[in-house]
């Protein structure tokens, strides 16, 4: 083909080619515009687009597309984007300073429309670099230039209540007015539903009765400006900024029905919809109060994880033990633990002991033992024992915090799976007005009365409810990543959980991972002629320096010697092949074979033992002093307790497993033997596990890499879904996809399970949702359906979808 004349290749590879367009640079809308047209060409599966530099990354199916085609089209669309006048830019940051991130709770919103309504209005403001707002959890993450009062007095201008949410503290207050708002919302509808029962018997009677029509004027006014007034109010600020969403379908709809019915109150001749009006509201707040209880069940799990840290502690001052607030505990505050009590925040143990019950961490019931320099998280739970602790973290840095912002952060955010019902559901009020206004005047031609095209336009008002397509993918994703944190497996953000049902092929690190990372020194040989206590001493001199596994394990048998380390200078690191460092005595070199055979030093006369030592799933390790090989080491590693067990889950998924390790090839096959890896890569650094993750992706597979997250920290970032093994005080700080905390490897097994059924869940609900909303307003405006049985169907459709995802939970 031709040159391109609107971009210039910056890498090509099998199934992918890195495109750089100038007339992209900066111009997000224009990028949109491009990944929205190229994905609709069956032969793209991936693009992701760089703004800020203009550059596109396209995966796609050679065999459907050639490269010469793609590159034709590819030229062809940007051509006729930049053509076109670029949008107008956005108005510059009022204020300067750095962006920062608000998580604000968010009162008020009663459908998916709201919280779209909500994150427009905030993206509108050019302090915002970007908002999103998760109705089914409640709340708002924003991210800009502007303080959180600013961003509550944008939520409050809406209409909605804004509330903080930074502290523990703050959140049980959200939990308590969360169990309020429920319970104010069952005395609605049972003050709605006895105030409607007589509206609807007295308007099955058809009778003419000015006395019964005032009684049913009085009664529906109390149900419509009484019991659901909060409908009406929300949808006349809305109206005031010009804007609408549900409430507003809902307040026109039963107001239309209202109104028309009012002077039928006084003359008998004229039809009257006051039944209708009374039991629109009546089924609408039904809904609502079973969409909140199915709501609390779905965020269930971070809901206890805010009820773990107690509400006291036990502040110990020099006039005596004082009770306080938890919000009142300071850093270095010295606390007392009873037996039996909750441990109130993170700290050190500074007197006596006990066991801990860290399942909330670890999602292990085995209490652990602690004593004085021990650390303990704020939320665990005191066994029999008593002891003091100095205070080390407060507030939002405890690790519960952490735990509660991480499980937050996955639940708030949102799946690419939900891009196509979010644009829907922005757009569906507006169609939905048009559609009953259609129907109206369509039924006014055809020759019918004003009473009967009212009743089926507010019927297509009341069954059209986004609320079922909103909730499709978050009450799924609350559900799925609370199920996850019960098990001891955080997830850092949806698009990891939607990714992690895709994984085709896992890579293990196998010190650490597959192995406990715990190994020990099983035999040491010196070459003859060499001073034993000389090589240890330089040993444990050159591996004080050093945190790898390996290097522990030689030093402690060096200390079970009673060895002194030798003073060493100019330490250096190989990752994956070992270390170097200087003595007096020269330059001392610990390490594999590759190591030594780079340097110019010869190992035949150790190899031959090496390899033996490897055969027995050993790992040898050489150790060379003045360009000459003077000892030898054996290492040996056991698989973690239920790795094979794990290995077998993983492919009764249908998952393909490999190890790569920086070990040699035949202690790294001992060890895949042992536990039915299928394919192992040995001798690679961290740089060719890189490689590797790369090729596999260039393959067609989806991978995932579980490592220790610190030499794999390359490949973990690489691949689609990094799994990192964590300590219980890691999960808030770890940079992983996913964290598995305690090490257990069979929860990688148990995580890409439950995000498979979380996805097969989110699909389901977004078929009925959209079905639903395909067949039912079409029977709203052929006239089928009477505007009470469309807002019963309305509600009936949410609690539906969130029922739905409740379903993760029984497993």
């Amino acid at each position: 083909m031709t040159e391109p004349r609107n971009f210039r290749i910056a890498h090509r590879l099998t199934r992918r080619l890195r495109l750089v367009a100038p007339a992209l640079v900066k111009q997000q809308e224009r990028c949109y515009l491009l990944e929205i047209l190229l994905r609709k060409h069956g032969a793209v599966k991936d693009v992701r687009i760089v703004p800020d530099i203009g550059s596109v990354t396209l995966h796609y199916a050679p065999a459907e597309l050639a490269e010469e085609r793609l590159l034709a089209l590819a030229d062809a669309v940007i051509g006729n984007i930049a053509s076109a006048p670029p949008p107008p830019p956005p108005a510059a940051p009022v204020a300067d300073g750095p962006v920062q991130e608000c998580n604000v709770a968010v009162e008020g919103m009663t459908c998916a429309s709201c919280a779209a309504l909500i994150e427009m209005s905030l993206n509108r403001d050019p302090r915002i670099a970007g908002a999103s707002v998760n109705f089914a959890a409640q709340t708002a993450t924003v991210r800009g230039q502007l303080a959180r009062d600013d961003v509550f007095a944008l939520v409050k201008r809406m209409g909605y209540e804004p509330r903080p949410m930074d502290t523990l503290a703050q959140r049980r207050l959200l939990v308590e007015r969360e169990k309020a708002r429920l319970a104010e919302a069952k005395r609605r509808v049972i003050q709605a539903a006895w105030l409607t029962a007589p509206v609807m018997v007295s308007g099955m009677l058809m009778h003419q009765s000015p006395v019964l029509r005032l009684m049913e004027l009085a009664l529906s006014s109390a149900v419509l400006f009484g019991s659901g007034s909060d409908i009406f109010k929300k949808a006349w600020a809305l109206a005031q900024q010009r804007e609408a969403n549900m409430d507003t379908l809902i307040a026109v709809g039963a107001g239309a029905a209202y109104a028309y019915s009012l002077p039928g109150a006084l003359r008998t001749h004229h039809h009257v919809y006051f039944e209708s009006a009374a039991g629109i509201v009546a089924f609408v707040l039904l809904g609502r109060y079973m969409e909140e209880r199915a709501k609390g069940k779905a965020s269930e799990a971070i809901r206890k994880l805010i009820e773990l840290q107690p509400e006291t502690a036990i502040r110990i001052t020099a006039a005596g033990d004082e009770t306080v607030p938890i919000d009142d505990v300071q850093l270095g505050d010295v606390l007392r633990v009873r037996p039996g009590d909750k441990v109130p925040t993170d700290g050190v143990v500074l007197e006596g002991g006990s066991s801990v019950d860290e399942s909330m961490l670890t999602g292990e019931s085995l209490p652990v033992a602690k004593g004085p320099g021990d650390a303990v998280v704020g939320g665990c739970i005191n066994g029999n024992g008593a002891f003091t602790l100095r205070v080390t973290a407060i507030g939002g840095n405890t690790v519960l915090a952490g735990i509660v912002k991480l499980v937050d952060h996955a639940q708030g955010s949102k799946l690419p799976v939900q891009k196509l019902a979010d644009r829907i559901s922005a757009r569906f009020v507006p169609a939905v007005g048009v559609v009953a206004a259609a129907t109206f005047g369509g039924w006014l031609l055809a020759g019918h009365p004003a009473s009967r095209a009212l009743a089926h336009a507010v019927a297509v008002l009341l069954i059209a409810c986004p609320c079922a397509l909103g909730l499709a993918t978050p009450t799924a994703i609350m559900v799925g990543t609370g199920q996850a944190a019960r098990r001891g497996i955080y997830i850092r953000n949806g698009e990891a959980l939607e990714t992690a049902s895709k994984l085709t092929t896992l890579v293990f690190d196998k010190t650490g991972t597959i192995t406990e990372g715990k190994p020990v020194v099983t035999d040491f040989v010196a070459v003859k002629g060499t001073a034993e206590t000389k090589v240890l001493g330089l040993v444990a001199g050159v591996e004080a320096h050093s945190e790898h596994f390996l290097a522990k394990a030689m030093n402690a048998y060096c200390r079970s010697r009673g060895i002194e380390p030798t003073p060493v200078a100019d330490f250096e690191a190989w990752p994956g092949r070992g270390v170097r460092a200087h003595a007096e005595a020269g330059e001392v070199l610990i390490g594999n074979a590759a190591l030594l055979e780079a340097a110019g030093i010869s190992i035949e006369r150790q190899s031959e033992q090496a390899d033996a030592f490897a055969a027995q799933g050993k790992t040898p390790v050489f150790v060379a002093l003045g360009h000459r090989c003077v000892a030898l080491f054996a290492i040996a590693d056991r698989p973690r307790e239920g790795a094979k067990e794990a290995i077998v889950l993983l492919h009764r998924l249908g998952l393909k497993t490999v190890m790569a390790t920086g070990d040699v090839e035949a202690a790294a096959n001992h060890v895949a033997r042992e536990v039915g890896i299928d394919r192992v890569v040995a001798r690679a650094t961290p740089a060719q596990k890189l490689e590797m993750i790369r090729q596999l992706q260039e393959a067609g597979e989806k991978v995932g890499m579980i490592g220790d997250g610190i030499n794999d920290a390359p490949a973990l970032a690489a691949a689609d879904v990094g799994f990192a093994i964590g300590g219980g005080a890691d999960i808030a700080v770890e940079s992983a996809d996913v964290t598995l905390v305690g090490g257990d490897i069979a929860r990688v097994a148990a995580g890409i399970d439950l995000s498979r059924r979380t996805m097969a869940i989110i699909r389901q609900n977004l078929f009925w949702a959209l079905g639903y909303n395909t067949v039912s307003i079409p029977v709203a405006a052929a006239g089928r359906l009477n505007p009470m049985i469309a807002s019963a169907a309305m509600a009936l459709s949410s609690v539906s979808v969130v029922t739905n995802s409740l379903r993760l939970q029984r497993r």
